[in-house]
C-alpha cells in the first residue's frame, strides 16, 4: 500500500472510529504531510520506514521553525498516533515514536451531553420508520453500555443476550468483554430486530445486528451519519461523536455512585488512569459529597 493511502487510512479511522473533529483531521493530514515533505528531501526515506532518529529531527525542525507548544504537541499526537496504527495494522515493526516526548500541557477533558440533552437525543423518533427503529436502538444501545463505535458495528446476532440483559464484544486488543445493557435499550433492541432488522436480512442473510437500508452490515460511516442526524433532528446544538455517547455513558454512572473499577471493567479499559478522566466531570457532586460528610465542612446547628 502506498503511503498517501496508508495516510487516509489513517485519517479515515480518525474521523470515524476516534471521532475527532473536521479540523483536527485537517490539522493531522498537514503535519503527516510536513513529515512526509522532510523525511523525503532531508533523510531520504519513506514515511514507513522512519527511525527514531529521524522523527526526532523532524520534531527539532518544527520546534526551530518557531511552533508553539501545543502544535508541537499537536504534530507529535498525529506522528504517532499514525505510527501506532500501521503497527497495529502489521505494517511497520516497530514504533520510531516510543521515546519522543510531547510538550507538557493541561489535559483538555472530553464532551459529555447533560442527561436531559440524552432523554432529548433518545426520546426523538416521531416517524416511526423500520430505520428510526434501527438508529433509535443503537442510541439506546451505546448510551446503556459505552461501547465504542467499531464494536457497536462489529456485533453479531449472537453476541446479545436480550433475555439475559448483556453484550458480549470484542475491544481493542481483541479482548472480550460482557456489559449488562438496561431494560429501555433492551426493549428498544427487541422492536428493531422484530420490526426492521428481521424483514432487511432476509435478502442477505447477515449475522450482523446493526444493518443498513440493503440488508448489510452498517459501516463507520452509516453510524456516523445517523448520529449526527438524530443529534440535529433533537435540537441539540453542540458537536456530538459516537465517543461522546461512551463518556456520557461513564460520567453519568460515576455521577449516580458506580465505582471507578466497575466503570473501568465496563469501558474495557486496561487501564485505571484513562478512566480517571471522568472523575473530573462532575465537580459539583463531589462538592456536595464534601459538604454532606465533612464534619467542619459547613455550620451545625447548636
Amino acid at each position: 500500500m502506498n503511503t498517501d493511502l496508508l495516510i487516509e487510512r489513517y485519517l479515515e479511522y480518525l474521523a470515524i472510529e476516534r471521532g475527532l473533529s473536521k479540523n483536527t483531521v485537517v490539522s493531522y493530514r498537514r503535519d503527516l504531510a510536513k513529515l512526509q515533505q522532510f523525511l523525503e528531501e532531508e533523510q531520504g526515506t519513506a514515511l514507513a520506514d522512519a527511525q527514531q532518529t529521524a522523527i526526532a529531527s523532524f520534531v527539532a525542525e518544527i520546534r526551530r521553525n518557531g511552533a508553539s507548544p501545543r502544535s508541537v504537541g499537536r504534530a507529535i499526537s498525529a506522528v504517532r498516533g499514525f505510527y501506532r496504527y500501521l503497527l497495529a495494522t502489521k505494517r511497520i515493526p516497530s514504533d520510531p515514536t516510543m521515546n519522543i516526548e510531547s510538550p507538557r500541557l493541561e489535559r483538555r477533558l472530553p464532551t459529555v451531553l447533560t442527561e436531559e440533552e440524552v432523554e432529548r437525543l433518545l426520546a426523538f423518533n416521531r416517524r416511526h420508520e423500520p430505520l428510526d427503529l434501527r438508529d433509535t436502538a443503537i442510541l439506546e444501545l451505546m448510551y446503556a453500555t459505552g461501547l465504542r463505535a467499531s464494536e457497536v458495528i462489529s456485533l453479531k446476532m449472537g453476541d446479545v443476550h436480550l433475555e439475559l440483559g448483556y453484550v458480549r464484544c470484542i475491544g481493542k486488543g481483541s479482548k472480550e468483554r460482557i456489559v449488562p445493557v438496561g431494560s429501555k435499550a433492551i426493549a428498544a433492541l427487541e422492536l428493531y430486530i422484530s420490526g426492521c432488522r428481521n424483514a432487511l436480512v432476509s435478502r442477505t442473510g447477515t449475522r450482523a445486528l446493526f444493518v443498513n437500508s440493503r440488508g448489510e452490515a452498517l459501516s463507520r460511516q452509516g453510524l456516523w451519519k445517523l448520529i449526527k442526524k438524530r443529534v440535529r433532528a433533537a435540537g441539540i446544538s453542540r458537536r456530538v461523536t459516537p465517543h461522546t455517547l461512551r463518556h456520557s455513558f461513564a460520567t453519568h454512572l460515576l455521577s449516580h455512585g458506580a465505582d471507578l473499577r466497575s466503570v473501568q471493567e465496563m469501558l474495557g479499559h486496561a487501564d485505571i488512569s484513562t478512566t480517571q478522566i471522568y472523575t473530573h466531570l462532575d465537580k459539583s457532586r463531589l462538592k456536595q459529597i464534601y459538604l454532606a460528610a465533612h464534619p467542619r465542612a459547613q455550620s451545625r446547628a447548636e
